[in-house]
């Protein structure tokens, strides 16, 4: 239910009825309770609302844009599109259905923090007695709260999301889900046309899938949103704190549900995780990774959106502005995957694509996805001429 509250509009915890679900959580074995993860994920991705069955026309009209965006690309990146060998499947679904698909294609990378957090145990100052209550305790309700995790960030991003790759992180499979509500409302708001902001889309997302498909980009990001992932550092002292001020003897179990839930609404308690030197020893080469990812997609969608989109110069600065708007939800899955494109972030790739380009031409941006050691460091990043330099490509050679 939408509230006037701007704090719990913001925040991607509030209103969710969860402890109906408590003892179906408590008896759930495994460290997340993916049912009711995808019931948080449904409850924040339609505010409660049921949801109409998608317009056949979209699908009609998806699929024309699909296939002129397909080749569009495929001529720009002369990359395959999909990684399987099949042809692309682009589809429109409801927003519960792409929150649904997004808590399958993230699970290994959740089902990894839920280990790596339950490493955690209570604090050696506290009493063994006490100590042995709050393991109990944490370990009862460490189901619900990745669950909570896992079910806000689909949920979230569902709201948002225009296709797969609101963030930028490889999907198992050659499914492009597009969310023809999230954009219809966008192009409304800005009165920009419907038909150019869902060509963007497929230029988008099938841009952005033909990269990640690679077998060894798509290997370097999971290797490096795993090390990420098991870098956080458990700790449940905060989490523990909370919980020992929650008054279990009054007898309004309204006032409970409240104490519980301002516990669990709190990312930095409901993780109990802090960021770790380890992490931050990954970051500058998950950065440079998305730098140049970021940079491609936005230089081959430039190339193709301006020769097919009369509305291009619009869309862009709309998109743009879009792009760093972030909310408490937003921030809360960049934590924990550490994939935050930023304006800063977005100039580095676009630099150092321009940089190779005017340096070698187009045609040597391709040895970034066919040579398995050519994609570049954090310090060439800064510096085209220095990855040009070890990849052994000529500069100011080009025509």
């Amino acid at each position: 239910m939408a509230t006037d509250d701007p704090f719990e509009e913001d925040n991607p915890f509030g209103g969710l009825p969860f402890l109906g679900d408590l003892g179906k959580i408590f008896n759930h074995q495994g460290p997340i309770a993916w049912d009711v993860a995808r019931q948080f994920a449904y409850q924040i991705a339609t505010d409660g609302v049921s949801e109409t069955n998608v317009d056949p026309l979209h699908r009609i009209k998806l699929s024309e844009f699909a296939r002129v965006a397909e080749l569009q690309v495929a001529n720009v990146t002369s990359l395959d599109i999909a990684s399987s060998g099949q042809p692309i499947s682009v589809e429109v679904v409801t927003k519960a259905q792409w929150a649904s698909a997004t808590l399958d294609a993230y699970r290994p990378l959740l089902d990894r923090l839920a280990g790596r957090l339950a490493q955690g145990g209570p604090p050696p100052e506290v009493s063994e007695a006490d100590a042995q209550i709050l393991d109990g305790l944490l370990k009862a309700l460490n189901p619900m709260m990745m669950a909570m995790s896992a079910g806000s960030i689909a949920g979230h991003l569902a709201t948002k999301a225009f296709g797969n790759y609101v963030l930028p992180i490889p999907r198992p499979d050659d499914r492009i889900l597009i969310i023809a509500d999230n954009v219809d409302a966008f192009a409304e708001e800005w009165s920009l046309p419907a038909e150019d902001v869902h060509l963007w889309v497929c230029i988008s997302e099938l841009a952005t899938h033909s990269v990640l498909s690679v077998g060894h980009v798509k290997a370097a990001f999971e290797r490096l949103l795993n090390s990420y992932v098991d870098g956080f550092q458990a700790d449940p002292r905060g989490f523990e704190d909370r919980l020992m001020d929650i008054n279990i003897s009054g007898d309004d179990p309204t006032e409970l549900q409240e104490q519980l839930q301002g516990v669990l609404s709190d990312p930095e308690n409901l993780l109990g995780a802090l960021r770790s030197e380890a992490q931050n020893a990954v970051v500058p080469q998950l950065e440079a990774l998305l730098a140049v990812v970021v940079g491609y997609v936005d230089f081959v969608v430039d190339k193709v959106g301006q020769g097919l989109l009369g509305s291009y110069t619009s869309l862009l600065e709309v998109v743009r502005r879009r792009r760093f708007t972030s909310s408490a939800g937003d921030k809360f899955v960049e934590k924990l995957f550490g994939v935050e494109i930023t304006s800063e972030l977005v100039d580095r790739g676009a630099a150092f694509v321009a940089g190779v380009v005017e340096r070698a031409g187009e045609p040597a941006l391709t040895r970034l996805w066919t040579d398995p050691n050519a994609l570049p460091t954090p310090s060439e990043v800064e510096a085209p001429g220095l990855w040009l330099a070890r990849i052994d490509l000529p500069i100011d050679g080009h025509d």
